[in-house]
């Protein structure tokens, strides 16, 4: 069984365009290259990568694929253009013509406009990602779900894969059993209404302090329902997943979430779907 981590970052600090980062960050505001990652994906025989932008550049769409040319692990790589601005369709298309060029991924959990993705001056984005057969990462919280349903609904052959299950926020649910249920039923329409794929990552990081297995399956567990084993692919958000959990931690929580799961539908989760989908 080919097995895929569909969701992981390199990156480099010094470049000075990854206005998210908190640079006071030990754990995020330092360069993680290919070396550092190789042992994690030894330890566990993972044999490809999918690397997922982090930075709202263009820089950083050619900075990954100079990466992916010189690693064979990099199966493929998740970029960005700038969607306000129409010209970078000429962007888009040089990238495509890139064997290791899979799509991209607008970072819009960071744009203030909750309704930035149904805009009109961006459509010609997302009408692009279907004309040039690539795929989208969807990247957003729970209040962006309703929304993704509009855009998803709109263009159906859009290959879309929702990122870090919508990022549900786990520390808050606790206090508040209504946020899970906000999500839980936004993911189900997704599900149910769209083709739609979904990663099985970032959790850990959406969990509080201290986060125990059971604060994470009633999430897990409604994502494997929702989507079923064929349209879920593991990813550790690593680095990012450092802030709550190592690469070993979240793989085996990951691994013993699944553990009632058959063995064909842990080879779909685990390595088969992201490769279907990202057709790597």
């Amino acid at each position: 069984m080919v097995q895929i981590d569909a969701h992981q970052h390199y990156w480099q600090p010094k470049r000075g365009d990854y206005d998210w980062m908190p640079m006071d960050n030990a754990v995020l505001a330092r360069a993680y290259g290919p070396q550092d990652l190789a042992p994690h994906l030894a330890a566990h025989g993972i044999d490809k990568t999918v690397l997922v932008q982090a930075a709202a550049t263009i820089y950083e769409s050619e900075y990954m694929l100079g990466i992916a040319d010189a690693t064979p692990s990099v199966a493929g790589v998740v970029g960005w253009v700038d969607f306000e601005k129409p010209d970078h369709y000429e962007h888009l298309k040089r990238l495509a013509a890139h064997p290791k060029f899979l799509g991209v991924r607008p970072m819009i959990q960071d744009i203030a406009d909750v309704n930035w993705m149904l805009r009109d001056d961006v459509q010609w984005g997302f009408q692009a990602i279907v004309d040039l057969d690539l795929t989208l990462d969807a990247l957003g919280f729970p209040i962006h779900l309703e929304n993704f349903l509009i855009l998803l609904e709109r263009y159906p052959t859009m290959r879309v894969v929702v990122d870090h299950c919508m990022k549900p926020q786990i520390r808050d649910h606790a206090s508040d059993p209504q946020m899970f249920q906000f999500w839980a039923d936004g993911i189900s329409k997704l599900a149910k209404r769209t083709n739609a794929c979904c990663k099985f990552s970032g959790l850990v990081t959406e969990a509080s302090d201290g986060w125990t297995m059971e604060d994470i399956r009633p999430f897990a567990m409604h994502i494997l329902k929702s989507f079923g084993a064929d349209r879920v692919m593991w990813g550790s958000d690593w680095p990012v997943c450092q802030l709550q959990a190592s690469y070993d931690q979240w793989r085996a929580l990951a691994t013993e979430l699944c553990e009632q799961l058959s063995d064909q539908e842990k080879a779909g989760i685990f390595g088969r779907t992201a490769a279907r989908f990202y057709r790597l």
